[in-house]
């Protein structure tokens, strides 16, 4: 999806609007200079460095070198006690951009393919309203958080010192989204995203001629089974009501065409909706690999990697994000309760810690996909998406 000249869907001259028409202007031109050169996964220095400037031409002053690559800012105006965390993700990802507008990647392998690049001009644009109008507002921390995209910079932001140096109370989050009509917010209680979790399983047999299979150990045949017995998983053991995945990615073994091989590789995912078939479900694969193995004669060996938890949002604070989304774009542009994604997110990490509420920002009922080489953020998004973080900043927290 090429980025929109339209009009913004907040008028920056509506009465109590948070940005000029120059500001947004000035944002859309940041947004496409970071969509042009973006850098991934603890690579984010440029991108970080051009966060930094900005908020030191708002009178702010962030620190830097958190997690890595990230950066935090405080606005407190004098107030004590825990604050309000509002995040954005800065890094891209490892694909190749296939758009040829002006502002297209200028670096190969590289792009903005999931609208960090639009995040971080959300909160940077929040942060330039919130710096003039700190009477108004609670105590905040605006983070710019590295290495969302799998490698879990929330970890590595947590690990690093954020909340001894930031004690915060409560966090938030926001997320661009297609599939959800444009400037439309999505916002729910309970689980948002599911926990994503990988597996490898490494099976060791006998290799043999494949004219003589009965004096193998057959690990194609051994895996073969696991696959099968890894998708009933989900449809016989899980609650029919949990949400849930089991999916293998990968099947590597042999290398000819007429030998059985001595080893096989198996590797995928796995996503819940709840902790406890997270938990349940990681159990399940160890034990049905190593069984079906065994019954082969072929040994099993099993590695559970954990990654993101399940994203859970908590009742008061999505209650809190729905009222100040409801009074900024209207009931008829608020989803209530959206069904969850069994996409995964790091955020989920800063919610097994605090209370918060992680949102979603429609980009389009029909726009180019997240994580697709053809996406680009769409710039009327801009102003919105700035405008709830001021918002939300300007309301009363929940108690």
């Amino acid at each position: 999806m090429m980025s929109s000249d339209r009009e913004p869907l907040v008028n920056p001259e509506a009465p109590g609007a948070f940005f000029s028409g120059s500001e947004l202007a000035e944002a859309r031109e940041w947004r496409r200079h970071l969509h042009a050169h973006p850098e991934t996964a603890y690579d984010e220095h440029a991108t970080a460095a051009f966060v930094a400037d900005r908020l030191r031409e708002f009178g702010l002053t962030p620190v830097v070198g958190i997690g890595g690559t990230g950066l935090a800012v405080e606005l407190d105006h004098g107030r004590v006690g825990a604050a309000r965390m509002l995040r954005a993700d800065l890094d891209g990802l490892p694909i190749q951009e296939a758009n040829t507008f002006a502002h297209a990647s200028c670096h190969p392998a590289r792009m903005h393919a999931c609208g960090h690049d639009g995040h971080v001009v959300m909160l940077l644009l929040a942060c330039r309203a919130m710096a003039r109008r700190r009477q108004n507002i609670g105590r905040i921390v605006a983070l710019f958080q590295p290495a969302e995209e799998g490698v879990s910079g929330a970890n590595a932001c947590i690990q690093a010192g954020l909340f001894e140096q930031f004690p915060v109370r409560s966090v938030y989050g926001m997320h661009n989204w297609p599939g959800l009509t444009t400037g439309t917010f999505a916002v729910r209680d309970g689980a948002v995203m599911a926990s994503s979790d990988h597996f490898e399983i490494q099976l060791v047999g006998t290799g043999a001629h494949a004219a003589m299979p009965h004096l193998s150990a057959d690990t194609l045949l051994a895996g073969a089974q696991i696959v099968v017995g890894l998708q009933a998983l989900v449809s016989r053991q899980v609650d029919p009501l949990e949400p849930a995945v089991v999916s293998v990615t990968q099947f590597n073994a042999g290398e000819t065409w007429n030998v059985i091989p001595d080893k096989a590789v198996l590797r995928g995912t796995i996503r819940a909706l709840s902790p406890a078939v997270r938990l349940q479900l990681g159990q399940a694969v160890k034990r049905v690999a190593c069984s079906i193995a065994a019954a082969f004669g072929v040994s099993a060996e099993v590695e559970v990697a954990h990654g993101n938890p399940v994203t859970i949002n908590t009742r008061r604070e999505a209650e809190e994000c729905l009222k100040v989304a409801t009074a900024l774009v209207g009931p008829e542009r608020v989803e209530l309760q959206r069904p969850p994604t069994m996409g995964a997110e790091d955020f989920a990490h800063y919610l097994e810690r605090y209370p918060g509420c992680y949102v979603f920002l429609g980009s389009g009922e029909t726009a180019t996909p997240l994580h697709h080489p053809n996406y680009d953020f769409p710039d009327e998004l801009l102003a919105i998406g700035a405008s709830y973080w001021v918002s939300l900043a300007e309301s009363s927290p929940a108690d």
